[in-house]
């Protein structure tokens, strides 16, 4: 029934998220989920708050929660912004400050929801090509500009930048709004928020859904100049005035209290990647330098398509994407260690079986 639809729907092309299967016995390393459980101090707030109180609404401004994070990043509880998961923050910094006449700048090889929603928002928009090393060279951004958004790490690539080259990508655009965007910072990045006192146009975006464990709870938050936070609440109150339910909000704050068990969540992941790594080198892989819970590799002479293809008939879930550059890369997620043997040893007699090209 498209006839029905607008202008816009037809042109939309949107964001294709990672495949959710119901295999049994499936081995799920395309997501970035974690291994591990949230924490319980967590579960258990959440728990709690399945009471008579959900005839309520939740607090609109998440107050106790904008007022964790702040303690917790060191900064003011007015330089926090919530909001449903960290998609939903970044469509609304997309809305509020990333649309100018000078075309936005984003890595040509980076999270897919950046033109999704430039061509949801109507913002022009420049892609800017990663070295042949898969990197982000901060010197390549140095050209007109209305705005920046970088994924760091970099996402597919899991690649990083220091927090001192982000001061200097801010240096050179004082005057157009840089978001970065930390989704999987806490695997081994340097998060840029110590700078967001010293840069009003920074913004940095991150979710509890991954080092946090909190995929399901879709709760994610931006720390930035006050001035930039007016104008995300001033996009949310125009959209959704309620995006964090009661449960969210006590969720997330047991979770960022819970610091023992994030840190030595972090760990196990930081760990399992090496352990990966490790096995993904000893069968031939090239493998990019990961800050990230997952890895991005590829076998020489092997085609990304059959080798994914192969791997789910296995019952072995990966992510791969179709961009020529990047074709025969997996991205593969960090997971337990049962998983990575699961995963090492499908891979071990696909290899055998299969001839490379």
């Amino acid at each position: 029934m498209s006839r029905f639809w607008s202008d816009l729907a037809h042109t939309l092309q949107p964001y294709v998220p990672g495949e959710q299967p119901r295999i049994p016995g499936l081995v799920k390393l395309n997501t970035n989920e974690s291994p591990l459980g949230p924490s319980p101090r967590a579960l258990e707030a959440i728990r709690a708050e399945a009471a008579e109180t959900l005839r309520l609404y939740p607090d609109p401004e998440s107050t106790a929660l904008r007022q964790t994070l702040a303690a917790y990043h060191g900064v003011a509880p007015e330089q926090v912004f919530v909001g449903n998961g960290s998609d939903e923050v970044l469509a609304h910094a997309f809305a509020a400050l990333l649309k100018h006449d000078a075309p936005l700048l984003f890595p040509d090889i980076t999270y897919s929801f950046y033109p999704v929603y430039c061509r949801l928002f109507g913002i022009a928009f420049e892609t800017v090509p990663l070295d042949g090393a898969m990197r982000i060279r901060i010197e390549d951004y140095r050209r007109p500009a209305g705005a920046i958004i970088l994924a760091n790490p970099n996402a597919p690539t899991g690649v990083a930048l220091s927090r001192a080259q982000i001061e200097t990508l801010l240096e050179d655009h004082p005057d157009q709004p840089v978001v970065i965007d930390e989704a999987y910072v806490d695997f081994g990045a340097e998060t840029a928020i110590p700078l967001v006192n010293t840069h009003p146009n920074l913004l940095v975006v991150q979710t509890l859904s991954k080092s946090r464990a909190l995929a399901g709870l879709r709760v994610g938050y931006a720390i930035g100049d006050v001035g930039l936070i007016d104008a995300l609440n001033r996009v949310k109150n125009s959209f959704n005035s309620y995006p964090l339910g009661r449960a969210a909000q006590a969720g997330a704050v047991a979770s960022i209290k819970d610091e023992t068990y994030f840190q030595a969540g972090r760990a196990a992941i930081i760990a399992g990647r090496a352990r990966l790594n490790a096995g993904l080198a000893v069968l031939g892989f090239e493998i990019l330098p990961s800050a990230a819970n997952f890895v991005f590799a590829r076998a020489p002479g092997r085609d990304g398509a059959r080798l994914a293809a192969e791997l789910r008939a296995q019952a072995v879930l990966v992510r791969r994407f179709s961009t020529p550059r990047i074709a025969d890369f997996l991205r593969i997620t960090v997971g337990t260690d049962a998983q990575t043997d699961r995963l090492l040893t499908a891979l071990a007699s696909i290899l055998a079986e299969t001839p490379a090209s």
